[in-house]
């Protein structure tokens, strides 16, 4: 049951070989080296004494290995892991079920966990911090409340919006720490690994691969399979780095790990709208996404590329989106001086 909680999103006919992409220690866990120096202690030092470790919150963006680390934390542990999200949690008696059925010392990994329902929010805040869950049985003024004790769990939150979850829940927490994006080195070793899971023969393109994959593990693997497929159906099987850089051209992914919506933006930005600034809302329909969808999943990266600038007036294109896409950046006009500018 746990390896099929833990493995990876892949395809029908893949997903027996896929199932060992994710590691399952922290020796094969790369990059964030702080993160798990700080996390091997924490675990030892659970293991020493014999108890379950304290709660954990993963904060970061998606694909940067937060459900990962609740798999290592289980298997480190050597316990039971009960995997569920914010979202599935609807009522309180839902959590409750979960809770009462867990064994001493397992792990409940629970995604998302910033969109958990202030009911649900409330039960879990005994148990977080006295292992004990509150019922109330009845109605009215025949009503009445009985507490039961239980065993003694690890709570992992993940979650890609730490300003969201309220203060009491994110106190509750032993250990709170952020995953950041990963330097192509460290993707390049991700790559390298789950090349020799998957039996693909690399000959130089785990670096191009990794330079395109975002500063994102999860993208890295995803266009690995790819330039597999790519290099066994118009090659030899054997990734170089042309054929990498020749697949991922084919599925549309420029030198800079941009797809098709993101140059999509750039272009409507840049080509509709003379660079901006422009509104969220139109910036959006121009390219027919859903607004939250191009915040949350396509802004971050072109802010970090310097592709994009957000401003009170709205989205702006850098000399550098417009220079990668070839275009000639317009002449902007200057502003008057204003009453106490100088001479």
């Amino acid at each position: 049951m746990r390896d099929e909680l833990l493995a990876p999103d892949a395809e029908v006919d893949d997903r027996a070989a896929e199932a060992g992409l994710r590691p399952r220690s922290l020796d094969e866990f790369v990059g964030q080296a702080e993160l798990k120096e700080h996390l091997a202690i924490v675990l030892e030092a659970a293991r020493r004494r014999g108890q379950a470790a304290d709660h954990l919150l993963f904060a970061g963006p998606p694909g940067v290995g937060k459900t990962s680390l609740a798999g290592i934390v289980a298997n480190e542990l050597a316990v039971g892991l009960r995997v569920t999200s914010g979202p599935a949690l609807e009522r309180a008696g839902d959590l409750a079920a979960i809770l009462t059925n867990l064994e001493d010392g397992d792990v409940l990994f629970i995604d998302e966990i910033h969109r958990l329902s202030r009911a649900v929010e409330e039960v879990l805040y005994p148990a977080m911090e006295d292992f004990q869950l509150d019922i109330v049985i009845g109605k009215g003024p025949a009503a009445r409340s009985i507490r039961l004790d239980l065993p003694r769990f690890t709570l992992v939150g993940a979650t890609t919006r730490t300003g969201l979850i309220t203060g009491p829940l994110r106190d509750r927490f032993g250990l709170v720490a952020r995953l950041d994006y990963y330097e192509p080195v460290d993707l390049e070793a991700i790559v390298v690994r789950a090349a020799g899971i998957l039996g693909v023969p690399l000959a130089g393109g785990a670096g191009e691969i990794a330079r395109r994959a975002r500063g994102t593990p999860r993208i890295a693997n995803r266009l690995l399979r790819r330039v597999r497929d790519f290099a066994e159906v118009r090659g030899d099987g054997t990734v170089t780095t042309a054929i990498a850089a020749e697949g991922l051209a084919l599925f549309g992914v420029d030198e800079l790990g941009l797809d098709k919506v993101d140059r999509a933006i750039l272009a409507a930005l840049c080509g509709h709208f003379g660079g901006g600034p422009v509104g969220l809302t139109t910036l959006a329909i121009s390219v027919a996404e859903q607004p939250e969808t191009v915040e949350d999943v396509y802004e971050p990266y072109l802010i970090r590329l310097g592709l994009l600038q957000r401003t009170p007036r709205g989205r702006m294109a850098t000399s550098r989106a417009w220079e990668h896409l070839g275009l000639v950046e317009p002449a902007r006009p200057v502003p008057p001086p204003g009453l106490f500018d100088g001479p």
